[in-house]
């Protein structure tokens, strides 16, 4: 099946597989697809020494993109084919700092769909289930012109 031709869930689903290259995002911030369903997504992500601020210490912009990516793929797993998204509106909460090579999961998950906005949620915890970041996402749904 053709790009074209898949919906969202089905296109994360190839990546997830390895039938589709993973985005290109994910070199600059280590992340990978661990799993997807129907308005849920599951990555790993871990920060390493090129994410670092000033004083030593994980960038918030670490997370903030992390977020950024599980929020919206968590809206394009409920798209048809040919339909896009773009994030309009993005607020995270950074509550601990973040480790450097640790692995941690990024979990994104649906609150809510329309024709023309799709909300989700996301969270960025260790493997204990201690969370390091929260965030809500609101996305704009595009879709393609009518002839």
């Amino acid at each position: 099946m053709q790009v074209e031709n898949m919906n969202g869930l089905e296109l994360m689903q190839a990546v997830v597989r390895g039938e589709l290259p993973h985005p290109n995002m994910a070199d600059t911030i280590p992340m990978k697809f661990v799993s997807v369903d129907r308005g849920f997504v599951v990555f790993e992500a871990s920060a390493d020494d090129r994410h670092t601020n000033p004083l030593g210490g994980v960038h918030g912009g670490f997370a903030a993109t992390v977020m950024d990516s599980v929020t919206g793929c968590a809206v394009h797993t409920m798209l048809d084919a040919g339909v896009g998204y773009g994030t309009i509106d993005l607020n995270v909460k950074m509550l601990k700092a973040i480790p450097k090579k640790t692995a941690l999961i990024a979990e994104g998950k649906i609150i809510s769909m329309s024709k023309s906005l799709g909300v989700s949620e996301g969270k960025l915890i260790d493997k204990s289930g201690k969370v390091y970041a929260y965030a809500s996402a609101t996305c704009m749904i595009l879709r393609p012109k009518k002839p």
